[in-house]
């Protein structure tokens, strides 16, 4: 008994592990992968070198979660724990007149992600202008996540993994299952990347449409499972030598049907707006000739720093398994 126990509470504790990786590494790779394709003849060579590098590290600011103080609330804003009219003026103001008028304790308490957007927006225009290749990739797979984060409608609620609606895993079912399942047989012809002439405008836009998304998010998937059953919402399956509980392709199948395309949509909203952003940030930095630049080769410090991330990763994957076994 003790043992059957155990093993369903690590498949519990595991289920909201990989449920709180947001849009998912697969989900996060692949939107960073196809922003690159966006991008005019100019800057496409170099982008297109070093695509590894933008992809791989498109998860990175998931992994400093678990070792970088304040790093959890640049993926997200709890919107309606504030009111409309709040709301309203919040995507008006700076960081530093939202700090003013709000607090910086109340922001980072309920998520700043819109800001961090455009913070990180003036970082990559300076690395565009001195040339640091370093930065320049960097920045860009990081922002890359960020905007990627904004446009998923559970970013913008208290109520993100459906912990208070009694439907706990909704976050990385809606943003890891679902695009691993359907993805494949999305369209992400997008066109060329276009100037952005107000980032925070923009992505203060983005936010506003995955909140009004939201209702519909958790309302069919009440929905759904009351006409299913918990029976055939679930399946076990091994995943990366774990044995988890995930959504049975059947319910997310009728999940996704009803959705109407809806993870497709938030999909390649990101992938046009990474690519509008580097392409704005490249302009505004002078347009730097990039062309004959050879693929950046990563140091021995980088490589160092990303073996620490990854180890702060699965060490709190590892603590979390401890928990469940004791």
């Amino acid at each position: 008994m003790k043992h059957k126990l155990t093993f369903y509470l690590s498949i519990i504790i595991l289920t909201i592990i990989f449920s709180s990786f947001f849009w998912g590494f697969y989900a996060h790779q692949k939107i960073n992968r196809l922003a690159v394709f966006t991008l005019p003849q100019e800057l496409l060579g170099f982008y297109k070198i070093n695509i590894d590098y933008i992809t791989e590290n498109a998860v990175n600011p998931d992994r400093r979660r678990y070792a970088v103080e304040g790093e959890a609330p640049r993926h997200y804003i709890d919107l309606d724990v504030y009111s409309e009219e709040i709301q309203k003026d919040l995507a008006t103001l700076s960081w530093s007149k939202a700090v003013d008028k709000y607090t910086e304790d109340t922001l980072m308490a309920y998520g700043v992600v819109p800001w961090q957007v455009v913070r990180m927006k003036y970082q990559l225009t300076e690395a565009f202008a001195k040339k640091d290749l370093r930065n320049i990739l960097r920045l860009s797979a990081d922002v890359g996540h960020y905007i990627a984060d904004a446009h998923v409608p559970l970013h913008t609620t208290e109520n993100y993994n459906g912990q208070l609606t009694n439907q706990i895993g909704i976050h990385g079912f809606w943003e890891s299952r679902l695009p691993e399942l359907f993805s494949e047989d999305y369209t992400f012809w997008l066109g060329q990347a276009s100037y952005i002439e107000n980032i925070h405008s923009s992505i203060w836009q983005a936010v506003m449409a995955s909140h009004a998304a939201l209702d519909s998010v958790l309302l069919f998937e009440q929905q759904l499972t009351q006409r299913m059953g918990e029976d055939k919402k679930f399946t076990v399956t091994e995943r990366n030598g774990q044995t988890i509980r995930n959504y049975s392709k059947e319910f997310s199948s009728r999940y996704h049907k009803m959705l109407n395309d809806q993870v497709e949509r938030r999909m390649k909203a990101s992938v046009k707006m990474i690519g509008d952003l580097w392409y704005t940030c490249w302009i505004d930095a002078g347009q730097p000739d990039l062309i004959n630049t050879e693929k950046y080769t990563i140091t021995d410090e980088e490589l160092s720093e990303e073996a620490e991330l990854k180890r702060a990763w699965l060490q709190r994957i590892l603590n979390v398994r401890h928990e469940a076994d004791e």
